[in-house]
């Protein structure tokens, strides 16, 4: 009987947990990205992951927060591609207060199934860079130009000529307007505090998918962060111009250690994992590389004052221009705000990487001026006692040797027990005189 009891009492706990499960699988899910800092590959990386597990989930939309100043083109055109052909809705929400969807983010904003803004925050200047960092000039400006209209009336073309202008006028002045002009302008759907109140502004939102229009059921949703990976986060940490210069400058450095002092393995393997992490934030980020140049000069006058010491001229000089180098890499002036290195960061670094040759070359120079400590040279000027001596040759004791030893023509004679000094070394005899 009592077996009976805890039988029926398990297939009612069963029973209990499936229905649960059932319940929670027909509940409508939202997957919540959320994308902040440049547009670069990793975020790419990122939003394609997000895509696939919606997906793959069956979830009733996709909601990626988005806050970022812009970035990469290309990136950007990918992504747009990745939101269009989603099978699942995708929500572009410029979130949270304060936020900004800038340059390449305006554009992403636009190509959202549906898109919203929360308050205080700012969308627009979209106008493009090329991958130098330099202004767009004539013929290609107006290209590229036109390449990016065209697409941003695609994308809106449906919100209404006022939208349409707005757009265009995004790209070709880098207006930028606020989350109220944004939505009387008809660019986007809605202005809404918070995730929540998103959702409650989304249930019964019309979206025009490929396959047709959909009717969105946010009503009792249940929502799922999916955060950024580990690898997602080095390589957008990588693209960031304060990292990428420090891996450059550590680098360089370290195998410059290297080649002076060869035999180790550490030095080398350090500075070769720095610059190939370095050349792939570079790659990415817009970068002017006719700074390398300066860079690179730097580094040769800090070895060449090692080599052939100035007295601290060359390295002073080699500051210079490691200082120069990194400036015009990374900050030319059409470069983005967001994309530029610290002014301070590269001063201190090249202070510092200075002081660290200078020390080497103080280092080289001691080393120059210090008595011989090595071979038959070093005997001389060294002291010691006479074991025996007869007349004008015996042997002397210096430490725990024992030498043969000539009186040299200067000193006085010399008897058993006396000290002596060392003047000079002939063969494997030693010249002395009493001292």
């Amino acid at each position: 009987m009592k077996l009976i009891r805890i039988t029926l009492l398990t297939l009612l706990l069963a029973l209990g947990f499936s229905s649960l499960a059932r319940a929670q699988s027909d509940e409508p899910l939202a997957i919540i990205l959320t994308a902040e800092g440049p547009i670069m590959p990793p975020m790419l990386e990122y939003f394609q992951r997000g895509i696939e597990t919606a997906e793959q989930r069956n979830a009733e939309l996709l909601i990626i927060e988005l806050n970022t100043p812009g970035g990469s083109v290309d990136t950007m055109l990918d992504i747009i591609q990745n939101i269009r052909s989603s099978k699942v809705p995708v929500v572009v929400y410029v979130a949270p207060k304060n936020a900004i969807a800038g340059s390449a983010g305006a554009l992403i904003t636009m190509a959202g199934h549906a898109s919203a803004m929360a308050p205080d925050t700012v969308i627009g200047a979209a106008s493009p860079i090329q991958s130098s960092g330099e202004n767009i000039q004539s013929t290609l400006e107006s290209k590229v130009k036109e390449t990016l209209k065209a697409k941003a009336r695609s994308l809106v073309e449906d919100r209404g000529e006022e939208a349409v202008k707005l757009a265009e006028a995004m790209i070709d002045d880098a207006t930028a307007v606020t989350a109220k002009e944004a939505l009387e302008a008809k660019l986007i759907d809605f202005i809404a505090d918070d995730t929540e109140d998103l959702l409650q502004s989304l249930d019964g939102f019309k979206v025009k998918m490929e396959n047709g229009e959909r009717t969105l059921n946010t009503e009792n949703i249940r929502t799922e962060n999916l955060e950024i990976s580990f690898i997602e986060q080095l390589l957008l940490l990588l693209t960031d111009p304060n990292i990428a210069f420090l891996l450059l400058a550590i680098g360089v450095q370290a195998i410059l250690i290297e080649i002076s002092s060869p035999g180790g393995w550490v030095a080398g393997f350090i500075g070769a994992v720095c610059l190939t992490l370095a050349i792939y934030g570079m790659g990415v980020l817009t970068v002017n590389w006719f700074g390398l140049i300066f860079l690179l000069i730097a580094f040769v006058l800090f070895i060449l004052d090692i080599k052939a010491p100035t007295h601290g001229a060359l390295t002073t000089a080699g500051v210079a221009s490691f200082i120069v180098g990194a400036l015009v890499l990374f900050n030319s002036p059409s470069t983005p705000q967001f994309q530029r290195v610290s002014v301070p960061l590269v001063i201190g670094m090249g202070i510092f990487l200075g002081l660290v040759f200078f020390g080497i070359l103080l280092i080289a120079l001691r080393a120059q001026h210090r008595p011989v400590w090595t071979g038959s040279e070093s005997m001389v000027g060294k002291t010691g006692t006479v074991r025996t001596f007869d007349r004008d040759s015996g042997q002397v004791q210096l430490g725990s040797e024992l030498w043969s030893a000539e009186k040299s023509p200067e000193s006085e004679p010399i008897g058993k027990g006396d000290h002596i000094e060392v003047v000079e070394v002939r063969g494997l005899r030693l010249i002395v005189k009493k001292k």
